[in-house]
């Protein structure tokens, strides 16, 4: 049982089967079925490959769209466009770049959003330079009468489908490669056009980036079935009885009128009608027409009978062209297949047989002993022991196996020490900017209490000593503030620990109150307080740093002034009781993006801070055994927000 089990043994067993079974199981359907069964054989095939080309013909038109998509998304398409100057001259060396890597292109170019030429590649794929002539004609063209170019200065920014395609044609832009009587896949394009966006707003079109995809790209690298590997003789000649079925079939392409050829491997036939002379076959127009996916009826060619199949690409609402591809091939081939067949398959299942056996044990072999090694040095990964190495002994997968686990292993390595330097250096950056907005906001009382005691010196005010003593105090506490928050930065850096004690809540809410009354006024904000006090147990400094956050948020939601009630009450919650403490502001309201966001770090919708108040705000609530939560007013009472906060009150 246990050589059963051996991955060897497996190996050699599952060969057999997959050799011997098939060989004598197609033989004998050979022998007993009819030519109808493999005639269904070969409808499938070409309804597949109609299926595969269909898919790569999207995939590579899908992929081109990226390729122009990405250009036109690229910062400095959008300088060039906009900007001009020097960035067209780096623009121009990133297209031809651009041109000459992906060998699927004549031209990319930009042009702003008047239709005047930007920039473009000057060098064809293979570096050869474009004339004077070529570059002025580019140059003084007028795009804005362009179809692309108007369609895709109205693309909307929320249009799933960006980019403008210009189907099959003859560009006028640019001189025919082969100059020859009768078409050629190197002479016709497919357009490409996509708009070129503003970064700030993305619903303003400032340019489009138009490219010109070869067609000879369809029709010689995509457009051609997929042979099965392993049909030919040694000397390359192929082998009649066994691959005419995949050597004389061939494919062709339609536009979306499913009546107008545009790749075929005759390619005088480029631009002929199907249901017209000199092809004359509207059966197949009829059928194409009729369905997505299917077979074309029999039918006869130049003195052949033919079967095919057909399937539709992606439509032009889903960024496609609604092509119709097709595959055929020729009634006489599939009959020498099916005559050849039997004796092929008798001739060479015993020598099959022989050598799939004697190949397959030393090929197990082979394979197996560094497969075992792999899965020991994974188990020493898996364990931590990052050090852990395979010998590569040879050039096969196995042998790229073991070098890409070599390389893991070095890059996991090197991944755990960058990782580490990085969450270092993003502690400290976060502590920073948390230093940095904390600091802000004491400075804001103490530089508003400096210019009425300013204003109070200058106008003589009787009052004066009155209003110097109060800001000698303010800025007195709001400077043991500051040094409150730097040392609790300080400390969170190394090892503070908290100092919580019984805290008088309301009078602690009176004093952030007053501290923010000059504040206030200036900004026409009435503050009324309401409620009593109550007693809480935590950090004095922490609470006050809460208080301060969101009666500095109230006011800057007020910047046309307004009124902020501040409530005190207790209630009553799961039994226990608990003091809620309510911020009302009558401002502008939150946003339903801005509450889905409200307590993560660094996001603000003001033009300064560091968006880290409600973020600190809602941890020290968190810390105190609390909840907090920040809502819009009721529609009935008026724009604004309402703060609240509950806390456990002490002895609870």
């Amino acid at each position: 049982m246990a050589l059963l089990r051996r991955i060897s043994t497996k190996w050699i067993l599952t060969v057999l089967a997959a050799v011997c079974i098939p060989f004598l199981g197609f033989a004998w359907y050979v022998d007993t079925q009819t030519a109808e069964r493999q005639w269904e054989v070969v409808r499938y095939y070409l309804l597949t490959m109609a299926s595969d080309l269909a898919q790569r013909l999207d995939e590579e038109l899908a992929e081109r769209v990226s390729d122009v998509e990405l250009k036109a998304s690229e910062p400095l398409t959008y300088w060039a466009v906009t900007e001009g100057g020097a960035f067209e001259t780096t623009a121009q060396g990133s297209f031809e770049r651009f041109v000459r890597r992906s060998s699927a292109y004549d031209l990319l170019m930009a042009v702003d959003e008047e239709g005047r030429f930007v920039v473009s590649n000057t060098t064809t794929r293979d570096g050869r330079e474009f004339t004077e002539e070529l570059r002025a004609a580019l140059a003084a063209r007028d795009y804005s009468l362009e179809p692309w170019f108007r369609a895709a200065m109205e693309k909307h920014v929320d249009d799933p489908v960006q980019a403008v395609l210009v189907d099959h044609h003859v560009t006028t832009y640019l001189p025919r490669e082969v100059d020859v009587g009768t078409p050629h896949p190197a002479n016709y394009h497919v357009g490409i056009a996509v708009p070129v966006r503003q970064d700030l707003d993305p619903t303003r079109v400032v340019g489009v980036v138009y490219a010109l995809m070869r067609w000879d790209r369809v029709q010689e690298k995509v457009l051609k079935p997929k042979r099965p590997r392993g049909f030919e003789r040694i000397d390359g000649r192929p082998d009649a009885t066994s691959l005419k079925i995949y050597q004389t079939s061939y494919a062709w392409l339609w536009q979306s009128d499913a009546d107008t050829i545009i790749a075929h491997p005759t390619t005088s036939l480029y631009g002929a009608r199907v249901s017209q002379p000199p092809v004359a076959l509207p059966q197949l127009v009829d059928a194409a027409r009729a369905g997505d996916w299917g077979f074309y009826p029999e039918y006869s060619f130049k003195g052949k009978r033919k079967n095919a199949a057909f399937k539709h690409c992606g439509s032009v609402d889903k960024g496609g062209l609604g092509w119709i591809v097709g595959v055929g091939i020729d009634n006489e081939d599939v009959t020498v297949f099916i005559e050849g067949l039997q004796d092929v398959l008798l001739k060479a299942t015993v020598s099959v047989l022989a050598i799939v056996i004697v190949l397959t044990v030393i090929v197990a072999r082979r394979t197996t002993a560094p497969i075992l090694e792999l899965r020991e040095q994974t188990r020493r990964v898996a364990a931590g022991d990052l050090e852990a190495h395979v010998a590569v002994k040879s050039s096969d997968e196995l042998g790229e196996l073991a070098r890409s686990f070599n390389e893991m292993t070095a890059q996991l390595a090197q991944s755990r020490k960058q990782l580490i330097k990085a969450e270092k250096d993003a502690a400290w950056r976060e502590m920073a900017r948390q230093v940095a907005h904390e600091i802000k906001n004491p400075l804001t009382p103490i530089a508003l209490s400096v210019q009425l005691l300013e204003r109070a010196k200058a106008e003589k005010s009787p009052e004066f000593d009155s209003i110097f003593q109060r800001t000698v105090q303010l800025v007195a506490r709001q400077v043991e503030h500051m040094r409150q928050i730097a040392a609790d930065f300080s400390a969170f850096a190394g090892s503070k620990k908290r100092n919580p004690e019984v805290l008088e809540l309301g009078v602690l809410l009176d004093e952030v109150l007053a501290e923010h009354a000059a504040w206030a006024a200036d900004a026409r904000v009435a503050v009324d307080r309401q409620g009593g006090g109550g007693r809480i147990f935590a950090d004095k400094g922490e609470l006050r740093r809460l208080l301060i956050n969101l009666v500095t948020n109230a006011i800057e939601a007020m910047p046309q002034g307004g009124k902020l009630f501040a409530r005190l009450e207790r209630i009553e919650d799961a039994g226990a009781r608990r003091l809620r403490l309510t911020f009302q502001d009558t401002g502008v309201g939150l946003s339903d993006t801005v509450r889905a966001r409200l307590f993560e770090p660094y996001f603000t919708t003001r033009t300064h801070g560091t968006g880290l108040g409600l973020a600190i705000s809602a941890r020290l609530v968190d810390e105190m055994g609390g909840t907090i939560e920040l809502e819009n007013r009721p529609a009935d009472e008026g724009p604004g927000a309402i703060a609240r906060i509950t806390l456990p009150e002490h002895g609870e």
